[in-house]
């Protein structure tokens, strides 16, 4: 089976809409949909944001503004449409209540309330559908997997039950993250600094170790003007990221930037057995929220139940490596500025002991290097499927 030319054409329009809902969904998905009739667009939509009308349901709202009919015409829709209740209604039921003949859908929903129930419903009813995994071609296969890229932190979420992990470093060409003494700022320019922020904007969380709040006592919210800012969105329109502090011995300071903000901004730490109990009691009377957390594993684990989807962490060479090791980080965003300051004592983006033979060594995949200002952004996809065994100082 193959995928037309206008199919595609359509399914690309239907994700684009879907991105205008980033930063704002999670943990739901990014979905988009468009109506067509006899070869033309007659109404679109997006899922806005959590707890909205979902695509399918704002293309019809487009359509009954509009008092257009949608009998027999096709969908394209990017996420297979939902059949349960939940803070919407079922869109299949959309779906067949305006006698849409055909639908085109991008990938499957693997949320075991959905996973190909909605297409079964929709086929009861009479209606054709094609989905992008039963085409052959290469052009619906790019498709497809554009569709699980744009959706990665979703699906990853979905089936694991745990946050898709970013993480994010920038360092000098030499490899480091800051000078002997611990000065860092600023090792990346403003353009590179910039890009942090709209990753702020787009991530539920941010994850730092306490090293990093003694060190630079940081805010860790967004702090993106409005000429920044995708067309039609304010400031005020930003959702700032939950603020998660590894800190197994609750060390962070009361009078810091993070526990001072934590009625404004929700600020988490994560501690482990053995942390002062009075001065966790403290940091719940601050605002700050406390969380048991021995281990990384741990962490995500309680993350992914707080419904916190993808984790962005901005964190030094041990959180990095902690991460690593436990195989948890799934996607790298190293700045690398152009600047060189030596030091055997200077720290790099991942510490502990390493690896002994460069063939074990952890790798990337889908790399990209894109000029950012005068730094150079390496990004990519760790494979988790590389044999692999960090070792730490412990």
């Amino acid at each position: 089976m193959t995928l037309s030319d206008t199919d595609i054409k359509f399914m690309h329009q239907a994700m684009q809409l879907a991105e205008q809902g980033r930063g704002h969904t999670d943990p739901n998905p990014l979905v988009g949909a468009v109506i067509v009739l006899d070869g033309q667009v007659i109404a679109q939509g997006w899922h806005h944001r959590y707890g909205d009308l979902h695509a399918e349901r704002d293309a019809f709202r487009m359509a009954d503004s509009k008092a257009l009919s949608c009998v027999g015409a096709t969908m394209y829709v990017t996420l297979e449409p939902c059949c349960h209740h939940g803070h919407q209604p079922p869109c299949t039921d959309a779906i067949i209540e305006h006698h849409i003949s055909r639908v085109v859908i991008g990938l499957g929903d693997p949320n075991p309330l959905v996973a190909g129930k909605g297409i079964k419903l929709l086929n009861e009813a009479g209606i054709e559908t094609l989905q992008l995994s039963d085409c052959d071609d290469a052009e619906a296969r790019k498709l497809h997997h554009e569709l699980e890229v744009q959706n990665r932190a979703f699906l990853h979420y979905i089936t694991t039950g745990r946050p898709w992990v970013t993480a994010k470093w920038a360092m000098t060409l030499d490899g480091k993250i800051c000078t002997r003494t611990g000065h860092s700022q600023w090792i990346s320019g403003e353009e590179s600094r910039r890009m942090v922020h709209h990753l702020r904007r787009q991530i539920p969380a941010i994850l730092c170790g306490i090293g990093t709040v003694l060190a630079d006592d940081p805010m860790l919210n967004c702090r993106l003007e409005s000429k920044d800012l995708p067309k039609g969105m304010s400031v005020h329109d930003v959702r700032q990221p939950v603020r998660i502090i590894a800190d197994r011995q609750a060390r962070i300071p009361l009078d810091s930037k993070l526990a001072a903000s934590a009625h404004e901004q929700r600020t988490v730490v994560a501690y482990a057995e053995g942390a002062d109990l009075r001065k966790l009691h403290l940091l719940n009377k601050a605002g700050v929220e406390t969380w048991c957390c021995p281990t990384p594993e741990d962490l995500l684990e309680r993350a992914g139940k707080e419904h916190i989807s993808g984790i962005l962490v901005e964190g030094g060479g041990t959180l990095n490596e902690s991460l690593l090791r436990a195989s948890l980080i799934d996607e790298v965003y190293a700045f690398i500025a152009p600047k060189i300051v030596g030091g055997a004592d200077a720290k790099t983006p991942v510490e502990g002991l390493g690896l002994s033979r460069m063939s074990d060594a952890v790798t990337l995949d889908e790399v990209s290097t894109t000029a950012v200002g005068q730094d150079i952004l390496v990004h990519g996809f760790v494979k988790h499927n590389t044999p692999h065994t960090l070792c730490s100082q412990e």
